[in-house]
């Protein structure tokens, strides 16, 4: 007996040292939890991620109820605390209690009891984001800013009708016709196959009436969904989340979950916006930007090939930029192995066993994680409580952590939604709220031809200039190695004689080149 004692004691020993050596970091780094072996938490094996690996991307995966929400309070609290500014989807209105203190209870004070370590009500500085009437900053975009590419994917067209789309959108950057709104879209449509029919088949070849028609069916649909309240300017721009003090930026979407094509084209956008927009700073002492993406399998369910090799290809670059994306989903099969492949940091909560399917999922997930020594990964995954996960990260070095079972500490933040009255009450002090939330419908092409069908009849009316979003008129797309990599893919689909057209929405949607204004989507 005494001999078996001292053998554990010297394992644990070894268990201690380990996750100790594994998670020293010289720089900040952020507060997860302690290791736990067998029942025993351990307050000296602390889990900390270093904060200058959080480029590096990262997953939270967890069944229902869980604590995934939890975590990823966690994980915004310390990143803000440390001065890097955070951007949060809340797909189910559960993340708005960052705004406000936490209130202690015995389950905190026995956790953290647990951890040897103090728990502090903190509330976050917050601003509110929507993209619809619910309150907050509102996020806009132009038509054109999306390019033809993700215009078609939101309308759910196939090929040919895409390539439909993109000779239109040639059609009004040659003849400066600016497409900012679905309005403008359905002006240009109707004046191409009535009044401007010979002018477009002289060009750029026919335009089937059978096939604007559809478009203009699916162009109504989607307005039914609430898109015109998106389509339009002013359109944010992703530098105003850098400036001042560090915030978390909360984008409620909670009206949009039955939309999910809309979420994951403009989640895309948004990705290259910020692509463009950032210079490349390499790997900093801390991040410029991370970004997190609850019910991140809504982005994947919709997406085509296509798009996801662009987002691929997005994750990849991105942190060059100095920006990490994270994303919070039940299973990790929910994210493309590609993708999957190339986030450093994995929070993995409890899975549940409760048919075939989900067994294959929990072995698929337990070899997502490196083998260790401590755990039987498949048999912990469906037995762990809620608050505790598998953590493994890359620390420093870029060298992968050992596998740490983890009681996670509790958030400082409230765990709970805020009223009505304490979220307007953010929202009324935001800074962007009086620049944002204006509706401008400046002179674009819905404007242009209707002045010019005017004219036709003989009216006397003045046709109005072209007025692109931002300051600038057209500018040329430069080549890159990417482009040329687009093209080949674009080529297969629809033909070489809209490529140039296809690729440069496809670059503008990736974020590779400079477009008409500093803005999103382009």
């Amino acid at each position: 007996m005494a001999r078996s004692k001292k053998t554990a004691s010297k394992a644990n020993e070894a268990f201690v040292s380990e996750m100790q050596t594994g998670y020293a970091s010289k720089g900040p780094a952020l507060f997860l939890g302690c290791a736990k072996l067998a029942s025993q938490v351990y307050p000296e094996a602390r889990i900390s991620i270093p904060l200058k690996t959080m480029n590096r991307h990262g997953l939270i995966a967890g069944a229902t109820g869980t604590g995934k929400t939890k975590t990823l309070q966690c994980i915004v609290e310390s990143l803000v605390e440390a001065g890097v500014p955070v951007l949060c989807m809340d797909m189910k209105g559960d993340l708005s209690g960052l705004a406000m203190p936490g209130v202690s209870n015995s389950h905190i004070e026995e956790r953290h009891s647990k951890l040897a370590q103090e728990w502090q009500p903190t509330g976050l500085p917050t601003e509110f984001l929507t993209l619809s009437e619910e309150p907050g900053v509102r996020l806009r975009g132009t038509v054109l800013e999306f390019g033809p590419v993700l215009f078609s994917r939101i309308l759910g067209l196939n090929e040919t009708q895409s390539a439909t789309v993109a000779i239109v959108f040639k059609y009004c950057d040659d003849h400066g016709l600016p497409l900012l709104d679905l309005k403008d879209v359905r002006a240009v449509l109707g004046y191409l196959t009535g009044e401007g029919k010979a002018s477009i088949e002289k060009d750029y070849g026919a335009l089937h009436t059978a096939t604007a028609s559809l478009i203009l069916r699916k162009i109504v649909e989607l307005e039914s969904q609430g898109a015109n309240e998106f389509f339009g300017e002013i359109s944010f721009e992703p530098e105003d989340m850098l400036a001042g003090k560090a915030k978390v930026h909360i984008l409620r979407l909670i009206d949009i979950q039955d939309r999910p094509r809309l979420f994951s084209t403009f989640m895309l956008g948004l990705l290259a916006e910020i692509y463009e927009k950032f210079p490349e700073v390499g790997d900093l002492e801390k991040p410029r930007l991370v970004l997190f993406i609850d019910e991140a399998h809504l982005i994947f369910n919709e997406a085509t090939k296509e798009l996801l090799e662009r987002l691929e290809a997005i994750i990849k670059l991105i942190r060059s930029k100095g920006v990490g994306i994270f994303f919070c989903t039940q299973s990790p099969a929910d994210i493309p192995e590609a993708i999957l492949g190339q986030l450093g940091l994995k929070v993995q909560h409890a899975l549940r066993a409760f048919t075939a399917r989900d067994r294959k999922a929990i072995k698929l997930a337990a070899e997502n994680y490196p083998d260790s020594p401590y755990y039987e990964v498949s048999s912990l995954l469906t037995e762990m409580g809620i608050g505790e996960a598998f953590v493994t990260a890359l620390n420093e070095k870029g060298i992968p952590t050992p596998l740490a079972y983890t009681y996670l500490r509790a958030p400082h933040s409230r765990m709970d939604v805020l009223t009505p009255t304490e979220l307007s009450s953010v929202v009324q002090g935001s800074s962007l709220t009086e620049r944002y939330n204006r509706l401008v419908d400046r002179d674009s092409a819905h404007e242009i031809l209707s002045a010019r069908l005017a004219q036709s009849k003989g009216e006397k009316t003045k046709i109005p200039d072209p007025v692109y979003a931002g300051t600038r008129g057209p500018k040329k797309a430069e080549k890159s190695v990417l482009e040329k990599v687009s093209e080949n893919t674009m080529a297969r689909q629809i033909g070489r004689t809209v490529v140039r057209e296809i690729t440069r929405g496809i670059l503008g949607a990736i974020g590779l080149k400079s477009s008409r204004r500093k803005g999103w989507f382009s």
